[in-house]
């Protein structure tokens, strides 16, 4: 079953796929935050291509564990995306995923402006891997 990560964002949302098999996490892509109907069309677009049967979204829970403003409006959008899509939707804690994202780009020597246009869609893939270690 193939899945798709989202690192949801109030200007970007970085997204990731698995494999057929669920086992590796690619990413695929950001998508720039224009609002509503757009950014769900946008988010179709981008994931027709792969099919994925289920959206795993990175809830960002404050370090004490309780959600707070941003877990609301991500679980927001994770529904709105959801129901226009037609996927199910699961949760993954996000927490620290953007500081490993960006570990893993310095250890590949990506730096600068590169970094930056590739740290969601990485931290994406880093949310995926999280559900697919949990699942195994």
């Amino acid at each position: 079953m193939r899945l798709a990560a989202l690192d949801v964002g109030d200007a970007r949302v970085g997204v990731a796929v698995s494999d057929e098999l669920g086992v590796a996490a690619h990413p695929v892509g950001v998508l720039r935050r224009r609002g509503g109907r757009h950014d769900l069309r946008a988010l179709a677009a981008l994931l027709a291509p792969f099919a994925p049967e289920r959206l795993v979204v990175g809830l960002p829970l404050n370090m004490d564990g309780s959600e707070g403003v941003r877990a609301a409006r991500t679980r927001s959008f994770a529904a709105r995306a959801a129901a226009h899509l037609g996927l199910p939707v699961e949760f993954v804690d996000e927490r620290l995923t953007t500081f490993e994202a960006a570990q893993r780009l310095a250890a590949a020597g990506v730096r600068g402006r590169r970094r930056r246009e590739a740290l969601d869609r990485v931290a994406a893939a880093v949310i995926l891997e999280t559900y697919l270690a949990r699942r195994r």
